[in-house]
């Protein structure tokens, strides 16, 4: 009986181990991630509050002191990048003049918005994805542009992320065009970000995700004095408000709600984030922003564009919008030293790598539709090959209607399947998988009438 017993206990051993899902990483993509460094964060961090202030009503023609200091160091980082990149990384300060809107700008000011472009190296490809970080920062007063304001965490980090990104990724070649950028005028109004997002738009720029960091640098909160660096949020908009009309009407009959651009792209984020970056979980948070709140994602969710924030799991609002100053034995303001440069490091490299794996995967597959000129408890999807790009084959996704992530992923090489799965139990998609097994944005079947 022993023996029996001992056999049975061996036999599901090994059952468990076979059915175990082996995390299969892109060694291209691992060795970028393991170049990410706390170190050079720090060095950014540490720079940039250097500058005393980086109100963005502050000097831009003060050679230390000020916005204009602080972008000008940015750029001379992106041209120092570029240097390893044999042509493909190029940098320039993009301006406009901002005149008083009687809110948050009460005279005109040349805002500013430093921008690095990693061409693609496809010039059939004109997919862009961007990452964002706002330079700018505030005192308690967000009208004070003179006093220090040391903005280590709000928004340093999401500027040390993006630099750090420029940084590694300048020196590797992809398909499509990542656009680094650090913006200019969030605390006054998204003024930088919507200034890019409307010039996208206008210029037709084919903008398949964008990732804001915002806030991310930092391991406890305050009141509640939770200490934790192994989660950070990512926020998305349900659908875009652009959905209206007929749009609105269909997404409701097919219970699509939760299936938008955005809210696809942090699907996306969490599950190629946590692939790469261990102890670190992405935590997806269903609303655009926090508790009506912004931040500089906005603009691009408002024009169309998948784009999401991610921001640190527990914020510490003494070290946020603060004034340096110790008062009842608290200190105030956004200081490096409250600041966890490991807990900076996944976040950072959670960034590179789905960047990396977006920027290297095939265009998503094309007029994906799912067929309902029948009732049938199998589920019939077809699609066309990308526009861009030749991928190996697609993943089929497949999820409970409650459930917040894809369950499960089928491989094919052909453009359309029929599953023993009933479509009103199960939401699908579909995304192109390249040769080196990096992976588009899902796509949702429309109704094939």
């Amino acid at each position: 009986m022993q023996k029996l017993l001992l056999c049975a206990l061996c036999c599901g051993l090994f059952l468990s181990s076979k059915a175990q899902t082996i995390v299969q990483r892109d060694p291209e993509i691992e060795a970028m991630v393991k170049e990410v460094s706390p170190d050079s964060l720090r060095s950014y961090i540490t720079k940039m509050v250097s500058f005393g202030t980086r109100s963005t009503l502050s000097s831009t023609k003060d050679k230390a002191r000020g916005i204009g200091a602080a972008r000008t160091w940015v750029l001379s980082k992106f041209q120092e990048f570029a240097k390893a990149s044999n042509g493909r990384l190029t940098a320039f300060v993009d301006t406009v003049t901002y005149k008083p809107d009687g809110r948050r700008v009460d005279r005109s000011i040349n805002l500013g918005n430093v921008v690095a472009t990693l061409k693609g190296a496809d010039p059939a490809d004109n997919r862009i994805f961007l990452i964002s970080g706002h330079l700018d920062n505030m005192r308690t007063n967000v009208m004070d542009s003179v006093g220090d304001a040391p903005g280590a965490n709000d928004d340093g980090s999401g500027s040390a992320a993006v630099i750090e990104c420029a940084r590694i990724m300048s020196k590797h070649r992809f398909p499509a065009t990542v656009i680094f950028v650090t913006v200019s005028g969030e605390e006054q109004g998204l003024l930088g970000a919507t200034y890019m997002a409307n010039k996208a738009k206008r210029e037709n720029w084919n903008i398949e995700a964008v990732l804001n960091n915002d806030i991310m640098g930092s391991n406890n909160s305050s009141e509640t004095a939770i200490i934790d660096n192994t989660k950070v949020r990512v926020f998305s908009e349900a659908f875009s408000v652009q959905d209206t009309g007929r749009r609105a009407l269909l997404i409701r009959q097919l219970g699509l709600e939760n299936d938008g651009k955005a809210r696809q792209l942090a699907r996306y984020v969490k599950e190629i984030g946590e692939r790469y970056v261990d102890n670190l979980q992405v935590v997806m948070i269903y609303r655009n922003d926090r508790f009506l709140r912004g931040g500089d994602h906005t603009p691009y969710v408002e024009n169309g564009y998948a784009a999401v924030r991610i921001t640190e799991m527990d914020e510490n609002y003494y070290h946020q919008h603060q004034n340096v100053r110790m008062e009842n034995g608290i200190q105030y303001g956004d200081l490096p030293e409250f600041m966890d440069f490991e807990y900076l490091r996944k976040n950072t490299a959670m960034n590179l790598s789905n960047l990396a794996n977006l920027a290297k995967s095939a265009g998503m597959p094309d007029s994906v539709k799912i067929e309902t000129r029948r009732l049938t408890n199998y589920s019939s999807l077809s699609w066309l090959a990308p526009k861009t790009g030749k991928p190996k084959g697609y993943f089929v996704l497949m999820r409970e209607t409650t459930s917040a992530v894809w369950q499960k992923k089928i491989f094919t090489t052909q453009t359309e399947m029929m599953l023993p799965y009933s479509k009103d139990n199960y939401f699908f998609a579909v995304q192109s998988v390249s040769d080196s097994g990096n992976e588009s944005l899902p796509v949702v079947p429309s109704v094939a009438r």
